[in-house]
């Protein structure tokens, strides 16, 4: 018996040596270089890795981000998840183990009408199985489990920096929004003014019930407006809320002047990214958990091997009652090895090298998808910040040319209402451009920070 078990593991061990190696990333096909683009960066440390809280430093926001990862559905489900994988990988170490079973009985026997006495008869096995399986099975089975648990772990950060960003992303809509119904709050009182002026130009025979007309149209425009963006901003409240599973309420916050574009926005060594960026990890999670499902499938065409062992105190020998009772052991030893099913089993290996090669292919996209993210990213803070001063300088100029229209208008009537409705759009129109591009520069340096990888304690 102990020859056979030997000349079984020593083939199986030999053929099937593939079967014990270890993912490794398959650094001929993934590679980093050039990622970035024109953004390339040389700096050991980027944006990315950064705490979320010296990025956002408005401590309304702060708290904010917090109630959110402490009361999100969706974090509390990932945190379930991991219990689950962590579960699954405990079953699979524990499958090294053998089972043991004891199942006492007794019996009562008595033959009628012959006046024998009862025959007490029992037995207290106890019995012994070890499945090994086939050759690496349960090795491979473990280290998947393990992939798995790390994929849900992947998760909740994905969860987490996801919701960091969309946090910030919804409380500085609402802080732009708020900026917004300020100027249009503003607006909407000149208009009133000129509206007033107008009408004492008709009774002065400077203006007619035409020029009246349309500027208390234009008031009611703006007046609805107002109630449109009060719209607004209350779904965006009512999002946020939702978010941190909260009934609907008001949400407190700050002005754009609490926050400061950091001034650290380098990329950082572009390997980094495989590291730091959530969804780079999990395809490359993926792909493991392929390798393992590859080794596993391969692992069918060896012999598994069976021990079974029992051990068992009766009285009960070949239907003898004997007392006392005597003591009773066995070994048992299988191998089963696949001899018609090599078919199916080739075409499931093939299938699981054919699903590697796809997964790998996903990772290389994924890898080049995140350099994209990142360029875009930070073309765009860069774009907003070269028409920042080009905005302002607009706006000024426009609010220095609805003073003047407006005093000629109301001097000596040698500019028309129509002018000065003109001057007036033209310099709301540059306000809120201005205010949009302020925003654009938020959203961009939060996208650039999620796509670094950042949001994670």
């Amino acid at each position: 018996m102990k020859k056979i078990l030997t000349i079984v593991l020593s083939t199986a061990l030999l053929s099937g040596c593939g079967l014990y190696k270890n993912y490794e990333r398959p650094a001929d096909r993934i590679s980093t270089e050039g990622i970035y683009g024109a953004e390339q960066s040389g700096d050991s440390i980027g944006f990315g890795d950064c705490n979320w809280r010296n990025i956002f430093t408005d401590p309304q926001l702060q708290a904010l981000v917090e109630k959110t990862l402490a009361q999100n559905t969706n974090m509390q489900q990932a945190d379930i998840a991991i219990q689950e994988a962590e579960a699954y990988l405990k079953c699979a170490k524990l499958a090294y183990i053998p089972s043991i079973t004891f199942s006492p009985n007794g019996k009562l026997t008595k033959v009628l009408d012959q006046g024998t006495s009862l025959n007490k008869t029992y037995e207290f096995p106890v019995a012994i199985s070890w499945q090994l399986g086939s050759m690496g099975n349960l090795r491979n089975s473990k280290k998947k489990a393990k992939v798995l648990l790390e994929q849900t772990k992947e998760v909740k950060l994905a969860v987490q920096t996801q919701l960091v960003a969309t946090v910030a992303t919804l409380y500085y809509n609402l802080v732009v929004l708020d900026e917004n119904y300020r100027l249009v709050e503003q607006t909407l009182a000149n208009w009133k003014k000129t509206l007033e002026v107008t009408k004492a130009f008709m009774k002065a025979g400077y203006a007619n019930a035409a020029a009246v007309a349309s500027t208390e149209a234009n008031v009611y425009s703006i007046e609805t407006n107002l109630i449109d963006l009060k719209n607004t901003i209350s779904d965006l409240e009512f999002t946020l809320c939702n978010l941190m599973r909260e009934t609907p309420h008001h949400i407190q916050r700050g002005t754009f002047d609490s926050w400061r574009t950091p001034a650290m926005v380098s990329t950082g060594v572009p390997c980094r990214l495989l590291e730091r960026r959530i969804d780079v990890r999990q395809a490359e999670l993926e792909l493991a958990a392929a390798f393992y499902d590859k080794n596993l499938a391969l692992s069918q065409f060896f012999p598994g091997l069976n021990i079974t062992g029992s051990l068992d105190w009766t009285n009960s020998l070949g239907g003898t009652v004997v007392n006392p009772g005597k003591v009773l052991s066995a070994v048992i030893a299988s191998i089963t090895q696949p001899i018609f099913r090599n078919g199916a089993l080739r075409a499931q290996y093939k299938v699981s090298k054919l699903e590697m090669e796809r997964l790998t292919l996903a990772f290389q996209q994924k890898v080049l998808d995140a350099g994209l993210e990142v360029n875009t990213a930070v073309r765009d803070i860069k774009n907003a910040e070269a028409k920042k001063p080009l905005l302002r300088a607009q706006v000024e100029s426009l609010t220095r040319a609805v003073d003047a229209t407006q005093k000629l208008w109301q001097s000596n009537g040698s500019a028309t209402y129509l002018q000065v409705l003109t001057a007036q759009t033209s310099l709301l129109q540059a306000q809120l451009g201005e205010l949009n591009n302020k925003l654009a520069s938020v959203v961009s340096t939060i996208t650039l920070y999620q796509a670094l990888g950042g949001g994670v304690d």
